[in-house]
């Protein structure tokens, strides 16, 4: 009886343990994470914008219309920074493809309210109000694009915060005007904002280009940039701050996913079971 009890908890801890593991994923930003935008052909900006966190190009040189751009960061354009900062980008973006275990969702994503997890679907969309609720990780994945719809937004409750946000991207986002817009979005070639389009993260393109129109982008919650603001002039650098997602563990508040939850059931009655038939077989060998 005492082995099978053993082997019973063994179980239940097995269960509730692997579901806390694979809840806890989370992506690594390396060198990436001080910046708010990076890309890789251009930068290009039309109107007044504030961007709060380094700002980044390789292998492109060159930005367009950062006389209007309000700067809280450091301009890194086809420097050796730069470049080590696109190849952590490449193993971010890798890192947020392969996250497991995926729920599949549709590709509209309004009208709903997630916790955290990762999220799949071949083209994501946003029309309305997505609300992220509790803390820990979140990585959505789009096998292709991810679109927003005019004035939609991302919604924080109950502790989720925009830096444990991440959009893997399979190739552009589009934000549309005035979208109000959370997380870091990983896209495998460029991202738009549109006019009035906000962005509390990073936008982070591997390949293409990165184009603003009269934005705010503030990744200053996740990371610390140069404190100094500029207009079109680069101040030095300063050693950014860690994440939110390496400095708390997103084990402790992550919900166990609903299959190892099933797990941890089925256990739990195969264990009664066996305890109450060793119980009859004590009884009626007596």
């Amino acid at each position: 009886m005492r082995r099978i009890a053993t082997v019973g908890l063994a179980a239940v801890l097995a269960a509730l343990l692997t579901g806390t593991a694979l809840a806890a994923a989370s992506v690594n930003l390396g060198t990436a994470k001080s910046f708010a935008v990076l890309a890789g052909t251009t930068i290009t900006n039309t109107g007044s914008t504030t961007i709060t966190g380094d700002v980044g190009l390789h292998p492109g040189a060159a930005v367009t219309g950062f006389a209007d751009v309000t700067l809280h960061g450091t301009q890194h354009l086809g420097d050796a920074v730069a470049s080590g900062a696109k190849d952590a980008l490449v193993g971010a973006y890798n890192d947020a493809a392969g996250a497991t275990p995926v729920t599949s969702v549709a590709t509209e994503l309004g009208g709903k309210t997630l916790k955290p997890g990762v999220y799949g679907s071949a083209t994501l969309g946003l029309t309305g109000t997505l609300t992220l609720d509790g803390g820990g990780v979140y990585i959505f994945q789009a096998g292709s694009t991810l679109i927003t719809a005019p004035g939609s937004s991302v919604r924080l409750t109950n502790g989720a915060s925009a830096c444990n946000v991440y959009w893997q991207v399979g190739s552009s986002a589009t934000l549309d005007t005035t979208t109000s817009f959370k997380g870091t979005i990983l896209a495998l070639t460029s991202i738009a904002l549109q006019t009035g389009a906000t962005l509390e993260g990073r936008a982070l393109a591997q390949n293409g280009a990165v184009t603003m129109d009269h934005n705010i982008i503030n990744s200053s919650a996740c990371a610390a940039p140069s404190p100094a603001p500029t207009s079109g002039t680069r101040p030095a650098a300063t050693q950014p701050a860690t994440d939110t997602v390496a400095a708390t563990p997103a084990a402790v508040t992550d919900p166990v996913p609903a299959t190892y939850l099933l797990l941890l059931v089925v256990a739990t009655i195969a264990f009664g079971f066996a305890v109450r038939f060793t119980a009859l077989r004590s009884r009626a060998r007596a």
